[in-house]
């Protein structure tokens, strides 16, 4: 069994990725209904069923909404791999800056990290952007993500999950 399955809360919204056997399960004791099947089969002595793709849940499951690791490459997409003090572009000598130092208090979250190049990081060094006398392009911000974020990194290979994700497009990231 190789893939992966596409599950569905009850009003069609993506909660999660599955492994095919884990969404068979729920499918067998009732707990979900398959809406696409997949390549591939699964074989007991007797039998061969087919492998699910999407499955919906047949009970409303509520959650949180989901929310974007904070990393490295998620703070630079934020930004749009722009330096936030002087706006250069590009994705060679691009570091992070901590607005408020951490040294000073500063923490490491959205609201405080913000994309900038080697020579204005070293620039502003352990000041504070009006200490150093520089002004930043955008305050930072944590970007708010679409419930859709779970599958995102799916979509390309799986184009039979693409009906339930509606408004995709092969460069959808979730941003703003």
């Amino acid at each position: 069994m190789v893939g992966n399955v596409l599950v569905l809360n009850q009003n069609y919204e993506p909660l999660n990725v599955c492994h095919p056997r884990r969404a068979f399960v729920l499918v067998e004791r009732g707990k979900a209904e398959v809406l696409e099947h997949g390549r591939g089969q699964m074989r007991s002595a007797h039998t061969a069923w087919p492998l699910p793709s999407v499955i919906r849940l047949i009970y409303m499951i509520k959650r949180p909404r989901p929310q974007m690791r904070l990393s490295r490459r998620e703070v630079f997409n934020r930004d749009r791999y722009t330096c936030q003090y002087c706006g250069r572009r590009g994705a060679r000598d691009l570091t992070l800056d901590h607005v408020m130092p951490r040294h000073r208090g500063g923490r490491h979250t959205w609201e405080n990290l913000v994309t900038a190049c080697k020579t204005c990081n070293h620039r502003k060094a352990a000041r504070t952007p009006s200490e150093a006398k520089m002004l930043l392009a955008r305050e930072p911000f944590q970007p708010r993500v679409s419930s859709y974020y779970v599958v995102y990194p799916y979509l390309d290979a799986e184009e039979e999950w693409r009906k339930f994700v509606p408004g995709w497009e092969p460069a959808a990231e979730g941003y703003a």
